[in-house]
């Protein structure tokens, strides 16, 4: 399980063989090596963290026709553990058309609205766009909607207990899985029937992935801090 295919399963949130093929194929991303990622062999960080999946209807229709026409929120937690900052609760906010999706971290629920407003303010002013509709799951005074943001949640989900505990981290590290959980989805995620991945949907080109890493990897950093004898380990 060390060959190339393999490293870019983990590079890419272990995405299924099916998505990453289909990557390649469409040519969909710059920076994918061109080779055969279909396999018969399982992950076994995959299986352990995937067994449970529910299943949500997926829509055959595009309903908007923009990025912000519509946008979908969600909020979970509180997690058991704190992140490193102190979070305990997190926002998914989920772009319809494109699918792209932004997780702010919140140290408590209450200041669910404060972020989301702040968020709304900053999103417009960097599209140019107006936001016309939100729909929402379990925050106040916001119209319910289901499917969209719960299927984003569970896939977060997924993928950050696979990343977390293929590595061994500490599970207060989750809060930064789910950062780069958000990151490579948002780059590697097709969007049915329009046949684009998310970023192409909401930025207008192909992303480029030939600069990511796996989630975890071990890393050396130079001490050159410490004083250090002659035969102690420079890093």
């Amino acid at each position: 399980m060390n060959d190339k295919k393999w490293v870019w399963h983990r590079r890419l949130g272990h995405a299924n063989w099916r998505l990453i093929s289909k990557l390649g194929k469409l040519q969909l991303v710059k920076g994918l090596p061109n080779i055969d990622y279909h396999s018969n062999a399982l992950c076994g960080a995959c299986q352990k963290e995937n067994i449970v999946k529910s299943s949500f209807k997926i829509k055959d229709i595009v309903s908007t026709s923009r990025p912000l026409e519509l946008l979908h929120i969600d909020l979970f937690g509180s997690v058991n553990t704190a992140s490193l900052y102190g979070s305990k609760y997190g926002l998914v906010i989920v772009d319809d058309y494109s699918r792209w999706t932004w997780v702010k971290f919140l140290r408590s629920k209450d200041n669910a609205y404060d972020v989301f407003r702040n968020f709304c303010t900053q999103i417009q002013f960097e599209k140019e766009m107006k936001i016309l509709k939100v729909r929402s799951d379990h925050v106040e005074n916001l119209k319910m909607s289901h499917g969209v943001v719960e299927r984003k949640n569970r896939t977060l989900q997924e993928m950050v207990r696979t990343m977390i505990h293929e590595n061994n981290l500490a599970n207060h590290f989750w809060a930064k899985a789910v950062n780069t959980t958000c990151y490579v989805q948002n780059r590697i995620y097709i969007r049915p029937i329009l046949e684009k991945t998310t970023y192409e949907l909401f930025k207008g080109r192909r992303p480029n992935i030939s600069y990511f890493h796996q989630f975890g990897c071990t890393c050396c950093i130079l001490n050159n801090k410490l004083y250090l004898k002659k035969f102690d380990a420079k890093a």
